[in-house]
């Protein structure tokens, strides 16, 4: 069994730690949080092990009335793996103490590409996390765009890549963010960073990016323009999005017609949290003109990056092959595998 623990219990890391749980090879060990929150109590309910992050956090989950079982360090003696899910730019302090512990590490999009000199992407690039002491799981605008390119790109190459990314503008909890009523340019200037953190991983894709924030809390969609290495049709590329692992195919037509219907189908599914652990392209958006491939991309900012968490772990255990792990890790979530 993989040992793993949790630092952060927020928007990731409760679904990571949750995702650890149900993997037949894993133990959860325990998750760091902040504060004595209704978080922490969720947690306890559930029978997970908590852990403060100082001696000042102790006293405040014993005020609370909440037992925890010591601070971060001495989780880092428990475990094998540390996934760090802390807040962005949050990670990069605790990486001495990750290496004073001699654990490997696992870092969230936030991070700086510098920070492990590894980006991940399971069906990308795992072996290239494989047996490192840290790697960092890109983004979830990131993860969502190589599944994707990097799916047209085996079917017909690309020769370049451009997107427009409208991002939501916060997550569901985050009551005190906005925009209200306004469309903000997010960054004003071209390109954004999206397009450079892409090929951290797909190395050398000719891609551009551009971004807006929009008032919505639930999933970023991405207006994808692509023009194409070899030739290809609508069909090809619809049959090879049909075959790629993590990709959901939806359609208007027979009602997904937003953002807004993708999680309102998650939650007919029956998902935990209504999650889409997927990267979902609408098929009637699929065409392909004068070489061009178009196409609109949806990402749950919640969930896409959960099984690629669990993913790098196996990576940087060494404990299995990219095609054992997938299969494992979509199994425990319950996506559908090809």
């Amino acid at each position: 069994m993989i040992r793993v623990g949790v630092n952060g219990y927020g928007t990731i890391g409760r679904r990571v730690a949750d995702a650890v749980r149900k993997q037949s090879d894993m133990e959860l060990v325990g998750v760091v949080k902040a504060r004595p929150d209704y978080r922490a109590r969720s947690a306890v309910e559930k029978g997970i092990g908590i852990y403060a992050v100082d001696m000042k956090g102790l006293e405040a989950f014993k005020a609370g009335g909440i037992g925890v079982k010591g601070t971060v360090n001495d989780l880092l003696q428990r475990v094998d793996v540390v996934v760090d899910a802390t807040p962005e730019d949050t990670g990069a302090t605790y990486k001495p103490a990750y290496e004073q512990a001699n654990v490997r590490a696992i870092f969230q999009g936030g991070e700086e590409h510098s920070l492990t000199g590894v980006s991940f992407v399971a069906q990308v690039n795992f072996n290239e996390g494989v047996n490192k002491k840290m790697v960092r799981v890109v983004s979830c605008n990131t993860t969502g765009l190589c599944r994707t390119l990097n799916a047209i790109d085996s079917s017909a190459g690309i020769a370049r890549a451009r997107a427009v990314l409208a991002r939501r503008a916060a997550d569901p909890d985050e009551v005190g963010k906005g925009p209200i009523d306004a469309i903000v340019l997010d960054p004003a200037t071209v390109p954004s960073h999206h397009g450079p953190d892409v090929q951290t991983v797909l190395h050398g894709l000719n891609i551009v990016t551009m971004a807006i924030k929009v008032p919505t809390t639930h999933m970023h969609l991405h207006s994808l323009i692509v023009t194409l290495k070899r030739p290809s049709t609508k069909e090809q590329l619809l049959d090879t999005f049909a075959k790629t692992p993590r990709l959901m195919l939806v359609e208007a037509k027979s009602g997904v017609k937003s953002t807004a219907h993708v999680m309102d189908m998650a939650r007919e599914m029956g998902r935990p949290r209504n999650d889409i652990y997927e990267a979902v392209v609408w098929k009637d958006s699929v065409s392909v003109v004068d070489g061009e491939a178009h196409m609109f991309l949806g990402v749950h900012q919640e969930a896409i990056v959960v099984p690629e968490n669990i993913d790098a772990i196996r990576a940087v255990t060494g404990t299995s092959s990219r095609d054992d792990s997938m299969r494992m890790t979509d199994a425990a979530l319950g996506i559908a595998h090809r």
